[in-house]
C-alpha cells in the first residue's frame, strides 16, 4: 500500500499536471502540434539519449545479464504483438501503433523514479534500469522508428529517413566519448544538459496538447489489445524469460518491475510524426499510465515475495 501511494504521488500526479498544462495550453491558444513534435523527436530526445548513456555508471556483469534479458523478452514481445495485430487483422498503420505501444515501455521518467524509489538501499536496481533506459531508446529509434516509417515507405526510403535521425549519432557519439574517456567541456555539456532536462516537460506538454480535444466515448479493441499486452501479457513474459534464464535476487527483481511499466510517451509521438493513428496511440499512453499505477504496485508486491529483497 506504501509503494502504491508514493507511485501515485511522486510519478503519475506530477506526470499529469504536465498533461493537463498541455491539454490546457492547447484549448486556449492551439499550439502547433507538428512543430512540437519535430522538435521533441530530433533536438530534444537526442540530447536525453546522450546524458544517459555518456552518465551512466555499469558493471560488464550486470550489463552482460541484463542485455541478455532484453534481447530474448523484447523479441518475445515483438512476436507476441504481431501474432495479436495480425489476429485481429489490423491495417499496416494501426498494426505499427499497436506495436510500438506494446513493445516500447516508458522506462525513462516512469521506470528511473520507480526504482530509485524500490532500490533506495540497493543501487544494483538503479543500474539494471539505466542499462534498460538505454536499451529502450535505442529499441524506439531502431524498430519503433522502422514500424512507423514502414506503414507508408519501403526499402531505401525507410533506410534514408533512419539515417538522417540525430538521436542515432547521438546516441552513437555518446558510446564512442564515454569509452574513450573524453570529458566534455563544461560550455558544451551545460547547453546539452539543459536541453536534456527540457525534454520531459515539453514531451508530455506535447502529450497532453494531442489528448485535449480527445473524447473516448468507447475502449475500442485496439485499445483493449494495448492494455493488456503492456501491462498484464508484458510482465508474463518477463516472468518466463527471467525464471529460463536463471536470474534471481536484484537482477531478476528489477528485470520483472522493468516489464511491467506503461506505454512510452516516444510511442505516441512516432505515431503523431508519422500520422499512425495518433489517437489510438495517445490514448494507449493516458489508460496504460493510469491502470499502471496499480499493475505495477501489483508486480512490485509479486518481486518482492518471489525473489526476495536481493
Amino acid at each position: 500500500m506504501n509503494i502504491l501511494f508514493h507511485i501515485l504521488l511522486d510519478i503519475i500526479f506530477p506526470i499529469f499536471v504536465l498533461i493537463g498544462v498541455g491539454a490546457l495550453l492547447q484549448r486556449k491558444i492551439r499550439m502547433d502540434l507538428s512543430t512540437l513534435s519535430t522538435l521533441t523527436v530530433y533536438f530534444l530526445l537526442p540530447a536525453v539519449c546522450f546524458v544517459n548513456i555518456y552518465q551512466s555508471k555499469m558493471s560488464s556483469e550486470l550489463i552482460s545479464q541484463t542485455l541478455l534479458f532484453l534481447i530474448l523478452f523484447n523479441i518475445l514481445l515483438i512476436l507476441t504483438s504481431m501474432f495479436i495485430a495480425k489476429a485481429n487483422k489490423f491495417d499496416r498503420k494501426l498494426t505499427a501503433t499497436f506495436k510500438n505501444s506494446m513493445v516500447l515501455s516508458n522506462s525513462g521518467n516512469y521506470g528511473l523514479p520507480v526504482s530509485e524509489l524500490v532500490f533506495s538501499a540497493n543501487p544494483a536496481g538503479m543500474s539494471i534500469q539505466i542499462i534498460i533506459s538505454i536499451f529502450q531508446n535505442l529499441l524506439t529509434f531502431t524498430y519503433g522508428f522502422f514500424n512507423s516509417v514502414s506503414a507508408q515507405s519501403s526499402g531505401r526510403e525507410i533506410l534514408s529517413k533512419i539515417i538522417r535521425l540525430p538521436v542515432i549519432y547521438a546516441l552513437l557519439s555518446a558510446i564512442l566519448l564515454k569509452g574513450l574517456n573524453i570529458q566534455i567541456p563544461q560550455f558544451l555539456w551545460k547547453p546539452i544538459e539543459n536541453s536534456s532536462n527540457a525534454f520531459l516537460a515539453v514531451a508530455l506538454v506535447t502529450l497532453g496538447a494531442q489528448v485535449a480535444f480527445l473524447r473516448i466515448t468507447r475502449i475500442s479493441r485496439p485499445i483493449v489489445w494495448i492494455v493488456t499486452g503492456r501491462l498484464i501479457i508484458s510482465p508474463f513474459v518477463g516472468l518466463l524469460v527471467i525464471y529460463s534464464l536463471g536470474l534471481t535476487g536484484i537482477t531478476a527483481q528489477a528485470l520483472f518491475i522493468a516489464s511491467s511499466f506503461p506505454t512510452s510517451r516516444n510511442s505516441a509521438l512516432l505515431a503523431l510524426e508519422y500520422d499512425n493513428y495518433p489517437e489510438y496511440a495517445s490514448q494507449a499512453v493516458l489508460l496504460t499510465t493510469v491502470i499502471s499505477s496499480i499493475t505495477v504496485a501489483i508486480v512490485v508486491y509479486l518481486s518482492k515475495i518471489l525473489f526476495g529483497n536481493g
